[in-house]
């Protein structure tokens, strides 16, 4: 399956630290579009009928071991209708000999050729993980997004309701800022979304009437971290004195980031209300409910308990 996002092959080649046997072009031009590998074993058998060129071809020991029993003549007619369908690279992995017939395809049609020494089954894992990450469906919010022991906290509420302030002294406190005010939101899984911070603002705050503080000098690399999983939602919004809110915690609330659903809370803000203390306290309370303890539940059980008693 195609991403509407792409990388530069030259990206790959960088991070996995791949040999370069042939390049038509240069590695900057060829953009990746899918987060999905092949092997080509039932293509070099003469199988095409849906074979898909976008995805990255990694070639281990199977389908070299397969190559290698033909003669050179034989080898090539094999590697040519593969080879015809373009696919966007070629891996061959384990350290294996880049046949001369695969060259010459190779270059014939445009194709690149790529080395790794690892193992096929290592190699594929990794790429596909950074794949996923690198071409998953995503999306700008406005908000902070900060990491409260262990927790991936997202605060999200209007302009100037205190977001970044509350961000502030919870770093102050000893968690790490990951993004204020502008939070990249992938989705990696089904289940899974990741946020950080756009590279031209990370590790950076603003607060209204001092200005931008760059909080990985003034509190050190321990204050902050490029990339978290979110597990919750905090949406602060002034206090509305008609509005019924939540006193025990059974309620469940949840908020649609990119078709996942994820546990949500709505704070009211209000004078004397400490939210860094509250967001700490919603962060310990739902690793526990993860853990499989629900301290609203227990409590109304033990009401009822008490009612059946009397």
């Amino acid at each position: 399956m195609k991403s509407k996002y792409s990388i530069p092959l030259s990206s790959v080649i960088k991070e996995f630290q791949l040999e370069e046997i042939y390049t038509p072009v240069s590695p900057d031009e060829i953009k990746i579009n899918s987060p999905e590998i092949n092997r080509p074993g039932l293509a070099f058998s003469g199988f095409l009928e849906i074979f898909e060129p976008h995805r990255i071809q990694v070639i281990g020991r199977a389908e070299h071991q397969y190559l290698a029993n033909f003669s050179s003549c034989e080898r090539s007619q094999k590697l040519e209708p593969f080879f015809e369908c373009k696919p966007v690279a070629v891996v061959v992995t384990t350290g294996l000999e880049v046949f001369d017939e695969m060259v010459e395809q190779a270059k014939k049609h445009g194709v690149p050729i790529l080395r790794t020494p690892e193992r096929t089954s290592a190699f594929m894992a990794a790429i596909i993980s950074s794949l996923n990450i690198s071409l998953a469906p995503r999306m700008t919010c406005h908000g902070v997004f900060v990491e409260v022991y262990g927790e991936g906290i997202l605060i999200l509420g209007d302009s100037g309701i205190g977001k970044s302030e509350t961000a502030i002294e919870l770093v102050k406190r000893g968690h790490r800022l990951v993004a204020d005010d502008a939070v990249e939101i992938k989705r990696v899984s089904s289940k899974t979304l990741l946020g950080t911070a756009p590279e031209l603002i990370r590790h950076y705050i603003e607060l209204r009437g001092i200005g931008i503080v760059d909080v990985r000098r003034i509190f050190g690399m321990g204050s902050v971290s490029e990339t978290e999983k979110i597990d919750l939602v905090i949406k602060l919004e002034h206090w509305n004195s008609e509005k019924m809110y939540d006193r025990f915690g059974l309620e469940e609330e949840f908020e649609d980031l990119l078709g996942i659903n994820l546990p949500a809370i709505t704070v009211p803000v209000h004078p004397g209300r400490n939210l860094a203390v509250i967001i700490e306290i919603a962060a310990m309370n739902h690793r526990q409910k993860k853990m499989g303890y629900n301290t609203a539940e227990e409590f109304n059980k033990r009401l009822m308990e008490m009612e059946f008693e009397e």
